[in-house]
């Protein structure tokens, strides 16, 4: 019994998770390493937005990683800022959350239009 309840959340998330995931960063999908949180969110906003949320939480905590590898890695020419490579993944990562935070609305845009 509690095999099928397993499966139909599978099949709900669109997440298929082996018993040998075991945990954060052992090369485990995205989408299975976020089971939770995906679940939470694609009910309250839908599959695409729900998504797209969980990716936003993804890149604002590699921004905070990346804010505090920065403390330790300052620019020699100025060493009030990160080192210039840190610079620039925090830009493209920024970029990134902007490209979501855009699609986000124009999904939001074309629901409430058809309504």
């Amino acid at each position: 019994m509690a095999d099928r309840k397993d499966e139909s959340k599978d099949l709900r998330s669109g997440v298929e998770q082996s018993s040998s995931d075991a945990g954060p960063y052992t090369g485990a999908s995205a989408l299975a390493e976020h089971r939770d949180s995906l679940e939470k969110h694609e009910f309250m906003l839908g599959t695409e937005r729900g998504r797209l949320a969980v990716s936003l939480d993804m890149l604002t905590d590699a921004l905070i990683l990346i804010g505090q590898h920065g403390v330790y890695c300052v620019s020699s020419r100025n060493p009030t800022k990160p080192a210039l490579d840190l610079q620039t993944v925090l830009d493209q990562i920024n970029g990134a959350k902007q490209l979501i935070q855009s699609t986000m609305s124009e999904l939001e845009r074309k629901r409430d239009a058809a309504r």
